[in-house]
């Protein structure tokens, strides 16, 4: 698949491009107020609000539906912004279109289901117009990857994947767990797909998305979607991750925007003497595991020998123990050791189950 660039469907954007708008759309008057605030800041490209909104349960705000569409193209006229909306079948893309909506999204939960995104795919067929394509709300890449191939295929090549992370039963400060390596994944198979990061989603609240934002820029993400109320405490859905437009503008202007390349060919080589440390680390690693691996099967022999079952808890417990107190010890990061050791573990089960049972 090949994907166009943001700049050939929106040729005047700001870089990053940067998404805005209120969560819902909820009336006239707070639409046009907060474009107006979003005008005077001059740097937003693409104004969005949700028309429907899927909630999880009834008798929340849904949206307004055909009306808030209608406003929309208000906004559009009076102030001349591209405008986005949500979309979860054909009916919502055909009354979008119908409207003059510049810009489609699909929402995490149609990402979801197949059966939704095809509606919608058959509904663009002949039209040319850009879609952003939402991941699903658990961490699935491949329903993400079949979610934007379905859109590809109806003929669309103006294509950007929302990166606006997943639902984690757990704790996490995060509304949504970013799960970085993910969009990251999605890069590396698609390298020429723009990835945009909704920052309000994954942060839940205002205090989180300076660092989602900075870091999503950090991982070369090519924009940011915040969403914004001229008032956020009279707003009817997600209150706490709505910012102002002023305190958008103070955001933007904090952030800091980093190369991809340098042309300087001194930062250049250092760098390329730096990976090249790396390599020779990441070598002498290999060979350790294999050493390490070696060490199992033969584990896996003696336990087969004397009819041992494979999994060991204590012995589990004492090397989750052990490691993150070793970590402490050098500097290095707990967690970091402890997913390592988890991986290990892993594949030792799965190295051990399989010479056991030959």
């Amino acid at each position: 698949m090949q994907f166009e660039s943001i700049k050939t469907w929106l040729p005047s954007i700001n870089e990053p491009l940067i998404i805005s708008g209120p969560c819902g759309a909820e009336s006239l008057e707070q639409l046009l107020k907060t474009a107006q605030q979003l005008k005077e800041i001059n740097k937003v490209s693409l104004f969005r609000a949700g028309v429907w909104k899927p909630r999880t349960r009834p008798n929340s705000f849904e949206g307004k539906g055909e009306e808030a569409l209608q406003w929309l193209t208000e906004v559009k006229k009076q102030f001349g912004f591209k405008i986005t909306v949500e979309v979860a079948n054909a009916q919502h893309t055909e009354l979008a279109l119908k409207y003059g909506v510049d810009v489609l999204w699909i929402g995490a939960r149609t990402t979801a289901n197949p059966f939704s995104v095809q509606e919608i795919a058959d509904a663009l067929k002949g039209i040319d117009v850009p879609v952003m394509i939402k991941n699903p709300i658990h961490a699935d890449l491949q329903l993400w990857i079949g979610a934007i191939e379905r859109i590809y295929n109806s003929g669309i090549s103006k294509i950007a994947a929302i990166h606006r992370g997943f639902h984690y039963y757990g704790k996490t400060k995060y509304r949504n767990k970013p799960f970085w390596q993910i969009p990251i994944e999605l890069r590396t198979l698609f390298p020429d797909l723009p990835i945009i990061c909704d920052s309000s989603h994954i942060s839940g609240n205002k205090e989180l998305i300076p660092s989602v934002s900075q870091k999503a820029l950090d991982l070369g993400m090519n924009g940011l979607m915040i969403e914004t109320h001229y008032n956020p405490d009279l707003a009817l859905s997600d209150a706490s991750q709505q910012y102002t437009p002023s305190q958008l503008n103070q955001l933007i202007s904090k952030l800091v925007l980093r190369n991809q390349l340098s042309e300087d060919e001194l930062i250049t080589n250092k760098l390329s003497d730096f990976r090249k440390i790396i390599d020779e680390i990441d070598d002498e690693l290999l060979n350790v595991l294999k050493k390490r691996m070696q060490i199992i099967e033969k584990i896996a022999m003696h336990k087969k020998e004397q009819n041992i079952s494979i999994f060991q808890l204590g012995r589990w417990q004492e090397i989750l123990r052990t490691r993150v107190q070793w970590a402490d010890k050098i500097g290095v990061s707990r967690q970091h050791i402890e997913k390592i050791c988890i991986l290990l573990h892993e594949e030792s089960i799965r190295l051990q189950n399989k010479l056991m049972n030959e």
